[in-house]
């Protein structure tokens, strides 16, 4: 027998699956300006957009993105310390994170005409 999710937690899943949602666009959009290592690509989302990611989490997509040919990488030896892995836009990957991103804002746009009247509800309360 199983049981229902306490709605504390629910609310919290769908937040996390909206997040989780966006985080490959985030992920591409961080790399538009060229090439990043892992934890500055980690960094860059939290410090624009409060999208705090585990490493655990950013490995795996970043691998998915490479293996879709969206994003490349390559070792760089550090000057001090371990080697860091790299990685930028394939040409590919800019074409998929423009279009992604022009979704995106009219998805946005269109789905926020919807629902404002809703967040307005919610800061009369």
């Amino acid at each position: 027998m199983t049981s229902k999710p306490h709605p504390s937690e629910s609310a919290d899943n769908w937040e996390a699956q909206v997040r989780k949602g966006w985080l490959e666009l985030a992920i591409l959009a961080t790399l538009w300006d060229g090439k990043h290592y892992g934890l500055e690509i980690l960094r860059r989302l939290e410090h624009s957009s409060d999208l705090v990611v585990a490493e655990g989490t950013i490995y795996p997509i970043l691998a998915r993105l490479k293996k879709d040919g969206l994003i490349a990488s390559e070792w760089v030896e550090a000057e001090t310390g371990h080697p860091r892995k790299y990685y930028w836009l394939t040409p590919i990957g800019r074409r998929r994170s423009a279009a992604m991103a022009g979704f995106g804002l009219r998805f946005i746009s269109r789905i926020g005409s919807l629902i404002e009247p809703l967040a307005s509800e919610d800061k009369s309360k």
